[in-house]
């Protein structure tokens, strides 16, 4: 890539976009392309077209989406898989009808079955049913996957996906009711220590076990992916790690200074048992996460508390 071609960062004001933003930047890319959602509805064909005759990036990063917890998805997976279609096939097909040199979608470690071996291998994609609570999502990134995989095979462009694990980090989304688990442990064991340390109470056992990679690691993996040819079209971005969330509520309650009890809420699901990615086919290729969990967990918290 040439340090001012026209990167178009679909989403780049959400956690995932702004830190591909930052990164980018950092390098000294100087033709970065973003709109807010109130300038350019991505769900709209008509204005998505009219934006790429208009800009006419030379690459672009999907990282537009609509994304929630579990809560937010079990309300409602017909806005979640439609919304989501909507969203990528307009990027994609504009992408394609303009001729951009490349274009990285990204995904989600959703995609994969419920119950598939771990850890997570790109292979297992579609090799059984996928987790209930957020299948109208995965199955709108399945399809997204699908459509650059086509093109990347019958038309030779480089489309490429990259599925991470649960993201955290700046600019992540807080709210209690839309939120990931994160994000929420975060915001409830702050308010908690703010109320002379009140007991918090966490969805389900503590015993799913789960992996979390800091949003700029992903973001690092966007950039190579972008300024090298990747041979493949289906990528895992994760840590290799992971921890039961239980384990994952006490690091979060330290990092906050909570003292107060934890009471498991059994009443609620746990979601897919675990979800461990294996990141062993694009560390091959020379790329691997460098932000341990602590560290990037006291680095978000103190984002939290500026922001």
């Amino acid at each position: 890539m040439n340090r001012d071609s026209r990167i178009y960062i679909a989403g780049h004001n959400g956690m995932v976009g702004s830190a591909v933003w930052r990164a980018l930047k950092k390098l000294g890319y100087t033709n970065l392309i973003g709109k807010t959602s109130t300038e350019l509805d991505l769900r709209n064909q008509e204005a998505v077209t009219h934006f790429f005759n208009t800009e006419q990036p030379d690459i672009v990063v999907d990282a537009a989406a609509r994304v929630g917890g579990i809560l937010a998805n079990l309300k409602d997976q017909y806005g979640f898989l439609m919304e989501n279609m909507q969203i990528q096939n307009n990027l994609i097909q504009q992408s394609v009808t303009a001729e951009v040199e490349k274009f990285i979608f990204l995904g989600s470690s959703c995609i994969y079955p419920k119950l598939a071996p771990q850890p997570l291998k790109e292979d297992y994609l579609l090799t059984g049913p996928l987790e209930p609570t957020n299948e109208g999502y995965a199955i709108a990134k399945i399809s997204g996957v699908k459509l650059c995989q086509a093109l990347r095979e019958q038309q030779d462009r480089y489309f490429v996906s990259l599925m991470p694990t649960n993201l955290y980090g700046p600019n992540d989304n807080f709210d209690l009711q839309s939120s990931h688990v994160m994000p929420a442990m975060m915001r409830k064991f702050h308010e908690a220590r703010e109320n002379d340390n009140a007991p918090v109470t966490l969805w389900g056992s503590g015993t799913p076990l789960r992996e979390f990679l800091h949003v700029d690691d992903l973001a690092k993996a966007v950039v190579f992916t972008l300024e090298n040819e990747l041979p493949g079209h289906l990528y895992n971005v994760g840590t290799g790690k992971d921890l039961t969330i239980k384990d994952l509520a006490l690091l979060i309650q330290k990092t906050v200074g909570h003292e107060g009890e934890i009471i498991w809420d059994r009443d609620k699901p746990d979601g897919t048992p675990r979800k461990l990615m294996d990141v062993s086919k694009l560390k091959k290729l020379g790329w691997e996460s460098s932000i341990g969990l602590e560290e990037g967990i006291r680095e978000t918290y103190a984002w939290f508390l500026e922001n």
